[in-house]
């Protein structure tokens, strides 16, 4: 049995699209691609996709293109195959290396692009497949490069999205989505906290004197906890100024970030995850630790999971929010948690 388009709105596809479709039989699929060009969070997210990907086309090859520049915590166990086209930090590569780079996908049954760039834009013009599917935000893009498309919006959590994809062509997704992170959960003498200060960029991350005066707060409300302030890698990712008034509290504890599996045994270990919009967080939530998140210079909907303990404190207006809001977030997100899961 093929596949099949199963939409009658919020969904686009070619005319050619179902008839392409129903051809394709999933246990005869040989090889897929995705196409991923992002960050470190949005990567951690798209384990899950992947996941579904292997489960209902278990003979395919899969292969993950990504970007040169963003290659941190790729989930090389769940793919076949990295292809790596041209990022920012090789501009001095010729255009026509770039081109052989890009051709290098090569033919696919399947393409799902889950980037909707101008770079992924030309290797889905470039390279052939039976069905490419993507989630462009411009109706012209759909025409030019897909057989069939999912309607993207920023009101919704983007992993929704993606999996929408498979939905389209007529599968069964799994929800709560599993991310497959199996690293040991680290083990401290009380339970504790995580709070993540920094961010990507400067202009997302809440103000040191709030997060110090929330972490006090919180420290006061919850003394029997430990309270574990994350230090990023990067130099510009002190944790200096918030810690100054908090340095004679002894259930503040100053800690610097790990490798990738320390930080997951870290955040799987931990009760609850406060951050700013970083991937951090998004690992938090591929742990199933409940999170909140800090929102006020990007839109909050397109990272909250609408499922789990997650919640996102924002104003509306754009401004920071109050260490008021946050703590009664916090506060109402630890009140729901059982007390048996709380070690």
């Amino acid at each position: 049995m093929g596949l099949k388009l199963w939409f009658e709105r919020g969904a686009w596809a070619a005319r050619s699209a179902a008839g392409r479709a129903a051809a394709i039989e999933p246990e005869k699929v040989n090889n897929i691609a995705v196409i991923r060009h992002a960050a470190f969070g949005d990567m951690v997210l798209t384990r899950a996709f992947l996941r579904e990907l292997r489960k209902h086309f278990p003979h395919a090859k899969i292969t993950l293109s990504i970007v040169s520049n963003y290659s941190f915590c790729v989930p090389e166990d769940m793919v076949d195959r990295i292809h790596i086209a041209h990022g920012s930090d090789r501009r001095d590569t010729s255009l026509r290396e770039q081109i052989r780079q890009l051709r290098a996908l090569g033919y696919h049954d399947l393409i799902f692009d889950l980037a909707s760039t101008s770079r992924s834009a030309w290797l889905c013009l470039l390279n052939p497949a039976k069905l490419k599917l993507g989630f462009p935000y411009h109706h012209l893009q759909r025409v030019l490069l897909y057989d069939a498309a999912v309607l993207r919006s920023d009101l919704k959590f983007e992993l929704e999205t993606m999996l929408e994809m498979l939905n389209l062509i007529g599968l069964k997704t799994d929800w709560p989505p599993c991310f497959d992170l199996t690293e040991e959960i680290m083990k401290r003498d009380r339970p504790y906290l995580v709070y993540f200060t920094t961010a990507s960029t400067s202009g997302k991350c809440w103000s040191a004197d709030r997060f110090s005066a929330l972490i006090a707060k919180l420290a006061d409300k919850y003394a029997d906890y430990e309270h574990i302030v994350l230090e990023g890698v990067a130099a510009w990712e002190s944790i200096d100024a918030v810690m100054a008034p908090l340095k004679n509290r002894t259930n503040v504890t100053p800690m610097k970030a790990g490798s990738l599996e320390q930080s997951i045994a870290l955040l799987r270990g931990a009760v609850l995850l406060v951050s700013n919009d970083t991937g951090t967080r998004n690992l938090a939530i591929a742990t199933e630790t409940p999170t909140v998140g800090i929102f006020f210079s990007t839109v909050p909907y397109r990272y909250w999971p609408r499922y789990g303990q997650h919640d996102v404190v924002f104003t509306p207006d754009g401004s920071q929010p109050e260490v008021d809001a946050v703590f009664h977030s916090v506060d109402s997100l630890i009140q729901k948690i059982p007390p048996d899961s709380i070690s």
